[in-house]
């Protein structure tokens, strides 16, 4: 194997882990805004709202991920719903980002909902005996303990998003496999590209799980 030609074009890999890194982010950070919005719709006392959480959540969990990001950047066009380029960011990004932050929302809300479900029960019943109502008790009560106990799980969902970024290629986000396959067409090298793409996936998730692991062992300490 021939590697040659990395210094050529070591700037289009580092350009495409810069994406992959972004839209991960992007997609964790929404995805949390659209989880909490699920999971208190899923823990809600009223049932319409616990069925459109649930739906919700059962459709984008056991749908995969590759057809929705088909139906969201091929399929919503058709009808009339467009994702144009905004502040320069280009409409594949906004697309791309937009089907991983549903997705990541559909596991964040079970995340979140695990999470405020191991708050002891008697928090609740504590803070409603001092006067607070329910949505105070959750904002400032039960929600900020939930959010310290998922931490790690938060973490790990980043990983994953980083790894499942990889399925926007297809539609033309420059990230890292989209930069391999433009490598790999340019040289005409089939496996060295893809095999330099693979240990940039491996170096950020390895580095990732090993912050992870010592977050978890200072946070297990801090409770204990």
């Amino acid at each position: 194997m021939d590697f040659g030609f990395l210094s050529k074009y070591i700037s289009l890999f580092v350009e495409g882990t810069s994406v992959t890194v972004a839209i991960s982010l992007v997609a964790l950070i929404f995805g949390c805004i659209i989880g909490m919005f699920i999971c208190l719709m899923k823990l809600s006392t009223f049932k319409a709202l616990k069925v459109i959480a649930t739906t919700y959540i059962e459709i984008l969990r056991g749908t995969p991920l590759f057809v929705q990001i088909y139906i969201i950047y091929f399929g919503l066009p058709q009808i009339g719903i467009d994702f144009p380029s905004i502040f320069g960011i280009s409409s594949d990004f906004i697309s791309g980002a937009f089907a991983l932050s549903i997705n990541s929302g559909a596991y964040v809300a079970e995340i979140l909902r695990s999470g405020i479900q191991s708050v002891d029960k008697g928090q609740m019943e504590a803070s409603r005996s001092l006067g607070l109502g329910y949505a105070s008790t959750m904002r400032y009560v039960i929600i900020p303990q939930a959010i310290k106990n998922i931490l790690p799980s938060l973490a790990n969902e980043f990983i994953t998003l980083v790894k499942e970024s990889a399925i926007i290629s297809v539609i033309g986000v420059r990230e890292i496999m989209f930069t391999a396959s433009i490598v790999k067409n340019k040289t005409f090298k089939p496996l060295e590209p893809l095999i330099i793409a693979a240990i940039i996936y491996f170096v950020l998730t390895f580095t990732l799980s090993k912050l992870v692991g010592k977050f978890e062992k200072k946070l297990a300490k801090a409770n204990a």
